[in-house]
This record gives structure tokens, C-alpha cells and sequence, in this order.
């Protein structure tokens, strides 16, 4: 689950790289592993900064004044089953065919199959376990099969059609042809979110973004928005400044992740139509009603329940308007360390562990002698409920029940989200009472599956994905691609532990290099991705 930009500006001696780090901020939340920038200046050169670690890591003034160009792409990466190497920071570049930059949202469920395919038939090195190099590659073979110097719409689009063709999952991708213009696409399921945004000048010019989510697209001013639909890819040409909307295959489903309503998502933004903050006060009407049943009604609540509190932040909208609905009592019972990023990203379950009591504070007053109803957006691990519960005790409360806005996980995501291997969840092959056991509740409330997709849907969308909950995903998936999941990220978790060390080809030295020029020819280095936040060995 990475968060993916591309901005391309009218103004032919603007500099977009100012932009896009802003939009990026709003963006952090997807992604905390990595970040980067790719930007394309005069004469399709291009310029690139990136690196492990959040936007404050990676890049500094100097840095960002090295990234030149009216052009650029920004990426911000959450590890999956790949590894936390310097190597699969994105964007992504190849330089053959004509210089192509990519940043992907998403997971490839066919991975293994395309790793071969490209080794053996389109004779392509394959650098990182990540499968957005794959899915780069796959488009740079399409495109070599033009034969041409120089490409058009009709050529990237046939290109296209390679890639819907042969990759298979999850996918939003934003790409940028040297010299050429921004191109965006979604797969043909609609899992991943992509906005296409509009910025219209006094002077009759339009700048365009593609970013994640739309509250990117606000604070930048660009007002115009329109989803990119399953299977549709938009190329927008420097040249001409026209956006080419096509719908490139046909549409298999619409099914958004629902996963971006209950937890990833801002609440402020609007994914395919639906307000990310509307869906989850109406997950916080729907867990009430839950929460009901389970104690003989809304008129035996205040005989079990004293006070509502929420797990800061992506739950605080659904536990408010669950108090209301209750006619319970809302308060702020955790104090969120701002300074703590998301523990759900944590890359193990050590970190995970430690980091909850960094992040959360409890409140005595609010929970001394007290029967409290904790709300939570999910529960995965059962590692941050059982810290958490555990802290409701020490505080004093006298019964701590927990409240889930997402039904028992039980099964792999696989289409991005990391959230564990199966076994490892705390849901899979519990019941509730199991659950709330293991993490330590008096009870735990989960919200079924058909309220959920009730409080998410809106106009256009009445369907999500939702594997995670049921094992039955959008796509389908062969046992072979789980196992591999599980291997990957074995080895990532032995990684870890290294210190990034074992590494065969990761960058090394320095970290205060200025971002380096890609010509559009390309060097051998450049192509297989050795960088170190704008150094390369």
C-alpha cells in the first residue's frame, strides 16, 4: 500500500519538484519505508533523489533544488513482501526503451510467472524482489516491441495493453517517458485508487496531477477531479497538454479495497465518489447496532458500558458517532504521541510492540473504575489490542471491552497491505471469545461483513474487495502465490535482523550526495537501481 504522484506542469520552465514533495506530505501516511522523486528537465534529462525512511529523511533544500524540470513523479514506499533495501526505493527507472520512470501502488499476484517470462523471453535483469520492477519491465518490453526511435499515444496504449494483459493483482501506477509526458493507469478490477486532477490558469493553461488520494489534489489546488476507472490509462502528452483518457481493457469489476475505507486512507479524502469520513461515521452506526445485540439493546447499554473510547486516530470518526448512536459517553482516553509514525507500518513485530506504548499515553481519570468500550478501526496481529487493553487495565478500568470496525481478519491480503501471514493473525481459526482471550478483552465486538459494505458503498460502488475477510479475493489466487508471500517475507524478517547488510548489490556510503542526472540514453548503473538518497554506487 504505497502512495504514488505524478504532476506535470503548463508552464514549460516551471519546477515541479516543490509540488510534488507538498503533495507527498499528504501522502505520508501510505508509506514510511521509502520515498523518491524523479522529475524530467530539458532535453528529457532526468533527475532523481530517493531513499529509506519518511519525506524527512530522504530530502533536504539542497536536494530538492537538484531536481529540475516543468515534469515529475513522486512515490512513497510501505514495504510488502519485498525487502527494505536502498534498491527498491521507487520511482523505478529503465532506460531502454527512451528513458521510463514508474511508481506503483499495488501487488502483483502472478509475480514468480512474470519474473520468469521476463528472463526468458523479453531478456530483461530483474534487480529487487519487488514486483513493481517487474511490472516496469514488462511495460518497457511491450514498448521494444515497436521498433520505433521515438513512440506516440497509439504505441504506449497497445504497450498497455501488454502490461493488463500479463500483470495480474493490484495496480495504480504513475509513469513518466523521458522527454515525452505522464502516463497513469489502474488495473482492471479497480483495487488500488488513482485521481486524475485539473489546476486552470487565468490564462487559459492547465496543469494536471495524478496522486492517491484527492486530498492531495486539494491542497494543491487542483479542483477537477475524475477517478481513473478499471482498466483505463490516461497519457497526457508535454507537448500538446491533452489528456488521452482510454479505456484500455475491459472493465472486470469495480471493487475498491475496502481496506482504504476502514484504515488507510485520510478521512478527508474521497476514493471512486465515496467520502472516506461519511463511511466511517456509517461504520460507527453499524458497529453500534452490533454492539447492541451483544448487550440485549440500546436499553441495557448503560447497564454494561460507561464511556466510548477511541484508539487514535483512524478510528476517533466511527467511535464518535457510535457514542452517539448509543447515547454513551465519548472521550479521549489515549494521548497519541504525534511524533511516533504508524505502528500498523512498523516493519516487525518487535518494533510493533515497543512502539505502542510510545505512541499511546492512557489516562487514568478516564478509565479508573470504569467500564470502557474501546474502538479500534481493525484488529490484525492482536499485537497493539493486547498492549492497548493492557494499558485500559493498569489505568484502572474495571472491564475493558474492545470494538472492531472490521470483521475478523482471517486471511492474507494480497493485494498490497502487509498484514501478515495468515497463520499469524490473531482471528484466524478463533472465534471472538478466542480473540478476545488472546488479546486479553472481557469481550470483543466485531462488525459483520455486510455492514461493513453497507457503510462503504455509494452511488457506483456496491462491491469491495474483501479476501482478507472471507479468503475469496477478486482476482483469485493459486496456493503457489501464498507460499511464495510467506518466503518472501521469511527472508525480509531475516533482513531486518541483518541490518540491511546481507544485501547482495545495496547502496552504500554517503548520504548527503546531491540527486544525480539520468541522461535518457542511460548508464548500466542507473538501470539497476543503486541508489542511496541521490548517491550511487
Amino acid at each position: 500500500m504505497c502512495g504514488v504522484i505524478g504532476i506535470l506542469l503548463a508552464a514549460q520552465n516551471g519546477t515541479v519538484a516543490g509540488e510534488l514533495l507538498e503533495g507527498m506530505h499528504f501522502l505520508q501516511h501510505r508509506g514510511q519505508d521509502a520515498a523518491g522523486i524523479v522529475t524530467c528537465g530539458p532535453r528529457g534529462r532526468l533527475y532523481q533523489c530517493k531513499g529509506n525512511g519518511m519525506i524527512r529523511d530522504v530530502f533536504s533544500q539542497q536536494r530538492l533544488a537538484g531536481l529540475i524540470g516543468n515534469m515529475g513523479v513522486g512515490h512513497l514506499r510501505y514495504p510488502t513482501a519485498g525487502s527494505s533495501a536502498n534498491s527498491e526505493a521507487q520511482p523505478f527507472y529503465v532506460n531502454s526503451p527512451y528513458g521510463i520512470t514508474l511508481g506503483h501502488n499495488g501487488n502483483l499476484i502472478n509475480a514468480p510467472e512474470l519474473k520468469s517470462y521476463l528472463d526468458t523471453h523479453a531478456h530483461r535483469h530483474i534487480n529487487t524482489d519487488s514486483d513493481s520492477e517487474l511490472l516496469l519491465n514488462v511495460f518497457a518490453a511491450e514498448l521494444e516491441k515497436t521498433n520505433k526511435v521515438r513512440v506516440n499515444e497509439e504505441d504506449i496504449f497497445t504497450a498497455l495493453g501488454g502490461v493488463f494483459r500479463e500483470c495480474q493483482g493490484a495496480y495504480a501506477c504513475v509513469g513518466m517517458l523521458a522527454g515525452f509526458g505522464l502516463i497513469g493507469f489502474r488495473d482492471a478490477n479497480g483495487i488500488r485508487p488513482l485521481v486524475l486532477g485539473e489546476r486552470h490558469h487565468d490564462d487559459g493553461s492547465v496543469d494536471y496531477m495524478f496522486a492517491s488520494e484527492s486530498v492531495a489534489l486539494k491542497a494543491l489546488g487542483f479542483r477537477k477531479w475524475t477517478d481513473v476507472l478499471p482498466g483505463q490509462a490516461v497519457i497526457i502528452n508535454k507537448a500538446t497538454m491533452k489528456p488521452l483518457i482510454r479505456q484500455v481493457v475491459p472493465q472486470l469489476t469495480y471493487t475498491p479495497d475496502i481496506f482504504e475505507f476502514v484504515y488507510f486512507a485520510r478521512p478527508d479524502t474521497v476514493i471512486d465518489g465515496i467520502s472516506v469520513y461519511r463511511s466511517r461515521l456509517a461504520m460507527g452506526d453499524q458497529l453500534a447496532a452490533a454492539v447492541a445485540e451483544r448487550f440485549g439493546g440500546i436499553e441495557h447499554i448503560r447497564d454494561h458500558i460507561d464511556v466510548v473510547i477511541p484508539v487514535p486516530d483512524t478510528s476517533r470518526n466511527s467511535a464518535l458517532q457510535l457514542s452517539f448512536a448509543l447515547n454513551l459517553i465519548y472521550r479521549e482516553g489515549f494521548v497519541k504521541n504525534r511524533y511516533v509514525g504508524r505502528t500498523f507500518i512498523m516493519p516487525n513485530q518487535q518494533e510493533r510492540r515497543s512502539s505502542v506504548r510510545m505512541k499511546l499515553n492512557a489516562m487514568e481519570m478516564e478509565f479508573k473504575d470504569k467500564a470502557v468500550l474501546i474502538v479500534d478501526d481493525s484488529i490484525v496481529r492482536g499485537t497493539t489490542s493486547r498492549e492497548i487493553v493492557q494499558m485500559a487495565r493498569e489505568a484502572g478500568a474495571k472491564k475493558v471491552y474492545v470494538a472492531s470496525c472490521a470483521p475478523p481478519i482471517r486471511f492474507n491480503h494480497i493485494y498490497g497491505i502487509d498484514l501478515a501471514d495468515t497463520k499469524e493473525l490473531v482471528a484466524y481459526s478463533r472465534t471472538e471469545a478466542e480473540v478476545a482471550q488472546s488479546i486479553g478483552a472481557d469481550d470483543v465486538i466485531f462488525q459483520d461483513l455486510d455492514r461493513l459494505v453497507a457503510a462503504c458503498a455509494g452511488d457506483s460502488i456496491k462491491d469491495f474487495e474483501v479476501g482478507v475477510f472471507t479468503g475469496k479475493y477478486v482476482t483469485g489466487v493459486a496456493d503457489s502465490y501464498l507460499e511464495h508471500l510467506e518466503e518472501l517475507r521469511s527472508r525480509n524478517a531475516q533482513f531486518r535482523k541483518l541490518g540491511n547488510k546481507a544485501h547482495l548489490i545495496a547502496s552504500g556510503g554517503a548520504m548527503n550526495g546531491a540527486p544525480q542526472t539520468i541522461e535518457e540514453e542511460g548508464k548500466a548503473e542507473v538501470d539497476i537501481g543503486l541508489y542511496n538518497q541521490g548517491d550511487y554506487k
